[in-house]
């Protein structure tokens, strides 16, 4: 009977959770909060670790001498030391394709609340039952402005599609994994200097991978590269921005607001948080790390998650579909999609 480990239990994955007991497997859920001593107390005798945000580091790594794969059922690999699991021939996994429309969406709905002030009139209309049009509430058009995409990868390109096409919005990318050909075939039109990427957008929406290349990408410097009214949207990692510079730049002015999914350190709070002011502010709308939350794309998460745990209890090379260049660069017990 393979022992399986499961972090991030708030993260409801019932399919997974019943087939993967229904096989025989003896499946451990741990909670989001789940202390590095538990978990590595439960993999010291586990064969399998699915792990959403828990931080894998390499101590635990080394401490699990039964185990054969990880599979991250989500996209960003960060929180895990793939230096340990190389060095172990531990294969790990991610998911990189069931949320790649979803979360282009949930990006461009924070795009259109912050243009169209869906907070501050929200709160007008539950306060008072009605806002008349004073200058107050007036909103912005996103046809005709341009958007400035940090990284075109996936999510970056459908963004792209949506936004090119369906609001006619001008849309530049940054990005230098990504080929000038590549990006104008997506109706990006590239540009090879960030900063003038900054310069030129009145939307700035962040769809990169987090390293140490990106980790803090957008800090001080680049927020005063940008107009006085652009917004910035974040829901890839929130460490790719200096969030400490975030709050002085949006409490100074600096910049327009900030639609934001993800945080440096979650879950958000309402205070003793670095960002806890931002609840207040009118020109920032808040989620809870739920733009990949629909119906249809955790069905796509929990069948892919399942596919690639049964490749790994049955012995067999585990399917790799992302192009992140860390997971590439395994050589034991995977195969590539292409």
């Amino acid at each position: 009977m393979p022992k399986i480990v499961r972090t991030d239990g708030e993260l409801e994955l019932p399919h997974v959770d019943r087939v993967l007991r229904e096989s025989g497997a003896d499946l451990v859920v741990l909670p989001d909060a789940v202390t590095g001593d538990r978990l590595a107390a439960e993999l010291r005798v586990a064969d399998l670790l699915l792990m959403c945000y828990a931080q894998v580091p390499a101590q635990i790594i080394d401490d699990a001498p039964r185990l054969k794969g990880i599979v991250k059922y989500g996209v960003g690999i960060d929180a895990i030391d793939l230096e340990a699991t190389r060095r172990r021939r531990i294969p790990v996994v991610n998911v990189p394709e069931y949320a790649e429309e979803t979360v282009a969406e949930g990006a461009v709905a924070l795009m259109l609340a912050l243009a169209r002030k869906f907070k501050p009139l929200q709160r007008e209309m539950e306060t008072h039952g009605w806002a008349w049009p004073t200058s107050r509430w007036m909103a912005s058009d996103l046809a005709g402005k341009t958007l400035g995409l940090v990284g075109v990868g996936r999510i970056g390109t459908n963004v792209a599609r949506i936004c090119g096409h369906g609001f006619r919005m001008k849309v530049i990318g940054y990005d230098p994994y990504v080929g000038r050909d590549a990006m104008q075939r997506a109706g990006v039109d590239p540009r090879d200097d960030l900063d003038a990427l900054l310069a030129e957008s009145d939307v700035v929406s962040i769809h990169a991978v987090l390293n140490q290349e990106t980790r803090h990408l957008i800090g001080e410097r680049e927020f005063k590269c940008m107009k006085r009214n652009a917004v910035l949207v974040n829901v890839s990692r929130g460490a790719i921005v200096d969030e400490a510079a975030l709050v002085r730049a949006l409490t100074e002015g600096a910049i327009g607001g900030a639609g934001l999914d993800v945080y440096g350190t979650e879950p958000l709070a309402l205070s003793g948080h670095p960002l806890a002011t931002l609840h207040a502010m009118d020109n920032v709308i808040l989620w809870p790390h739920l733009t990949f939350y629909t119906a249809e794309a955790m069905q796509r998460l929990e069948q892919e998650t399942l596919e690639r745990c049964f490749e790994i209890l049955e012995g067999r090379p585990v399917l790799i579909k992302s192009h992140d260049p860390r997971l590439r660069a395994q050589t034991v017990g995977v195969r590539f999609a292409d």
